[in-house]
This record gives structure tokens, C-alpha cells and sequence, in this order.
């Protein structure tokens, strides 16, 4: 099966982006920043994504650009024989369906949110009310689920890379504008000091794991999704300048999300440590009380749909490409089988908080999703980053040299010999260390 190319390096950039900008921008990372004290996570969270997701995306791009396949066949074409690190690829493969299986509902909620506010129904929103709703919870998953392989069945080029095109010029688009209208209400001056001005009274260990949680998750690494783009690519640029690149756009994002929010928050004496329904109850709420809200809302609301899909197509179009290389199966068909996996899984969310209400996986009032949401972004995404880190930078895996020859292949930033210390002991010493902290403090029950 000849392997498919993307049309341009934007395409690549804005691809990469799109898998990384998502969920975790607009939703978990407002939310998280708001129960974590504001700017002192905000700090935490940037210093993270610096010290270890830069160096994990340059690895991961450049592990998938030489293997010329997806995380499922990577480590079988780098390894040296007799090696396990093959065991990683299978690990991250299911940890792309994994995410799949809860954040295929969360965007699904935020297209209702879309559609109701377009509507005009948007004073009848009510977050639990939708949640213990399991018809329309599964009517929206199989709406995202459908449309989002069946957008990839037109193939890479034509499918996957022109509309995540047009979806980020979108977003960008949408959210100066939701930025500028926020920060000129009333309440903005409070709501952009706690956000943008640390506290280092709030800062300890559990802001740290929280940090890098929300790092890992946010760029998309450690779990492959990365290494297919990278594999998707010729060697005319050197990966940690693109690397760069996308982790700056993504940055934009989440930061222009909190922009958005939390002046808005503020200026209408809203909780802005809600948790999870920051985003649904707190923010339909400040649209529902402020002049010509219901088309802000619909603006904003939108700007969501456009931001959570890119991330569903990036990630569909990872589980695809492994599946197509194990099996050869055309896009079509390939499709039709990945689609039904993940719907038939994320059916543990969808009817989680209502038919299936009764499964407490850890403390009471959690649910499928916290129990997903932990074998995703607390376990495979920093372990799938530390065994990257590991198997790039020494010999015992691909190594270092290797590595930077491929790395810095191409015009742009390169991996300089001096990062050697950095890439292979600071990121996997930080990495295991607030791991290990945030097991021994996780909320078992």
C-alpha cells in the first residue's frame, strides 16, 4: 500500500496543531486553571510544555518520520532485533481509542450546545439535564462518530488536510473575536488578574501533575498521534522548529480560551472553579445574561465544535492508518470497522452518567469518563512520553544519534548536542518523578 503524502507543510503544521488543539484547550485547561488558582497553573503549565512536551513532539515526530508508519508498526522498523519496545505501540494504539471513547461525547455535548443556542433554546440548557439524557447523548456521539470518518473517507489530502484547513482558519478567526468582546466587560481587570497574574501561595505538587496532565494531553503525545503525522512528511524541515510551531499555536489557543472565560466569568460573579461544566453551565449562563448573548453564544459554542472536531479527525485518522497497515484495507472499509469500535466503546460514556449511572470506578461521582480520562492522560500519555524519551536518547533503544540525524534533517530549529542532558535525564527525571506524585495523591476513593 503506497503510503500517502499531505499536500504542504501548512497542512502539516495546521494538522498537528489541530490534533493537538481540542478539548483540552477550551474545555479541560479553563476549567483545570480555574480549580487550580489561575495564573500559578497557568505558569506551571507553560514551563511543562517548554521542559518536556517540546522535547516528547520533536522525538515523537521524528521516531514516526524515519519509520514511515504509524505507532502500531514504528517501533518494529527502528527497533534492534529482539527488542519490546514494540509492546509501546500496541499500548498507544489503544490509548488513541481509549480518548476516542470519551471525547467523541464530549464533543458531542458541545455541538448540542451549538445547535440549541443557533436555536434559540439556550435558556433551557441545563448541563445535568443533558447528561442524564442517554438517547440524546447517543443521537450526538453517533453524529460526531459518522462525520468524522466519513470526512476521512475522501482520503488525506482531500478529506483530512482541506477541511482541518478550513476549521483552523475558523477557530482563529472565532476566538480573536470572542477575545476582544470578553476582555472589554466590565469584570475583565479582576477576571485577567486571577488568570494571568500567579499566586505561588496555590502552587504545590498536585498543581504540577495537574500541569503536566494537561500538557501531555493537550499536545497529543505519547500515544503516537504525533509519530503518524511526522510520518506523513519528506525531510524538507527539521522537526524541532516545527515542533515549535505547533506547540505555540496550541498555546494560543488554550490561552486565548482562558481570555474568553474567565473576564466573562468575573463580570458576571460566576464560579470559576465549577470543574467540568466550567465550560457548559458557567459559560451558557454568561451568555444567557448579556446583551445579544444568544449569538455570542452560537459564536463561541462554535468555535468549540470547530476546535473538539479537529482533534476527533487527527486522532480518527491515527487509529485508521494503524488499522490500514495491519490489515490493507481501503479507507472505506477501514472506516466503517474503526467507526464501529469507537462508537460501540464511547457508549460507556454516553450512558455513563445515566443507564449505566451506577459504575463508581474511583471516588463517588465518577463515572466512565474519569475512568478513561485516567488510562489516557495519567497513565499512557507521561508513560508513553517517557518511553519516547528513553528510546530516542539511548542506545539501549533507537539513540541519540539517530535520532538527531532524523530530527534535524531539513532547514529550521535543530536538536544541538548540548539539549543531550535535557532531552534524555532532566524530561524523563521530571516526567517519573510527578508521576510517581500524582498515583500516591490520586483520589482512589
Amino acid at each position: 500500500m503506497e503510503r500517502e503524502r499531505l499536500g504542504s507543510r501548512l497542512g502539516f503544521i495546521l494538522l498537528s496543531a489541530g490534533c493537538a488543539i481540542g478539548c483540552g484547550n477550551v474545555w479541560k485547561f479553563p476549567w483545570m486553571c480555574g480549580q487550580y488558582g489561575g495564573g500559578g497553573f497557568v505558569l506551571i503549565y507553560i514551563i511543562c510544555l517548554v521542559l518536556l512536551g517540546l522535547p516528547v513532539m520533536t522525538m515523537e515526530f521524528a521516531a514516526g518520520r524515519a519509520a514511515q508508519a504509524s505507532i502500531l508498526t514504528m517501533y518494529r522498523k527502528l527497533e534492534k532485533p529482539e527488542q519490546k519496545w514494540h509492546i509501546h505501540g500496541t499500548i498507544g494504539f489503544i490509548g488513541n481509542i481509549c480518548i476516542m471513547a470519551f471525547y467523541t461525547v464530549v464533543t458531542g455535548w458541545i455541538m448540542y450546545y451549538f445547535v440549541n443556542f443557533v436555536a434559540g433554546g439556550n435558556k433551557e440548557l441545563g448541563f445535568a439535564s443533558m447528561l442524564g439524557n442517554p438517547v440524546l447523548n447517543v443521537k450526538y456521539l453517533a453524529i460526531t462518530v459518522c462525520l468524522g470518518y466519513l470526512i476521512l473517507c475522501f482520503g488525506l489530502q482531500k478529506g483530512l488536510e482541506r477541511v482541518t484547513k478550513y476549521i483552523m482558519s475558523a477557530l482563529v478567526v472565532l476566538m480573536i473575536v470572542l477575545a476582544v468582546h470578553s476582555i472589554t466587560l466590565p469584570g475583565a481587570k479582576e477576571g485577567l488578574s486571577f488568570y494571568l497574574i500567579p499566586d505561588f501561595s496555590k502552587i504545590d505538587g498536585s498543581v504540577a501533575v495537574g500541569a503536566m496532565n494537561q500538557a501531555f494531553f493537550t499536545l497529543s503525545v505519547g500515544m503516537g498521534s504525533m509519530a503518524i503525522f511526522g510520518s506523513y512528511i519528506g525531510k524538507e524541515r527539521a522537526l524541532m522548529g516545527e515542533s515549535v510551531n505547533v506547540i505555540l499555536l496550541d498555546t494560543f489557543v488554550a490561552i486565548t480560551a482562558g481570555l474568553i472565560m474567565f473576564p466573562a466569568c468575573f463580570t458576571y460573579g460566576l464560579e470559576v472553579g465549577a470543574g467540568p461544566s466550567l465550560l457548559f453551565d458557567t459559560m451558557a449562563e454568561v451568555f444567557n445574561n448579556m446583551p445579544g448573548g444568544r449569538w455570542w453564544g452560537s459564536l463561541f459554542f462554535l468555535f468549540m465544535v470547530f476546535s473538539a472536531f479537529s482533534t476527533v479527525l487527527a486522532v480518527f485518522e491515527t487509529i485508521l492508518s494503524s488499522v490500514r497497515e495491519k490489515t490493507g484495507w481501503s479507507r472505506p472499509k477501514g472506516c466503517l470497522a474503526c467507526a464501529a469500535v469507537v462508537f460501540s466503546l464511547a457508549l460507556t460514556t454516553a450512558l455513563g452518567f445515566n443507564k449505566w449511572s451506577g459504575f463508581v470506578p474511583f471516588a463517588q461521582g465518577t463515572s466512565w469518563l474519569d475512568l478513561w480520562d485516567f488510562i489516557v492522560s495519567t497513565n499512557i500519555l507521561p508513560l508513553g512520553s517517557l518511553t519516547f524519551a528513553i528510546f530516542c536518547c539511548y542506545k539501549f533503544g533507537w539513540g541519540w544519534e539517530n535520532f538527531i540525524a532524523e530530527a534535524n534533517a531539513g532547514k529550521g530549529l535543530k536538536v544541538r548536542g548540548w539539549m543531550r542532558p535535557f532531552f534524555g535525564i532532566v524530561t524523563p527525571a521530571a516526567i517519573i518523578v510527578i508521576y510517581i506524585y500524582g498515583i500516591i495523591n490520586f483520589k482512589w476513593k
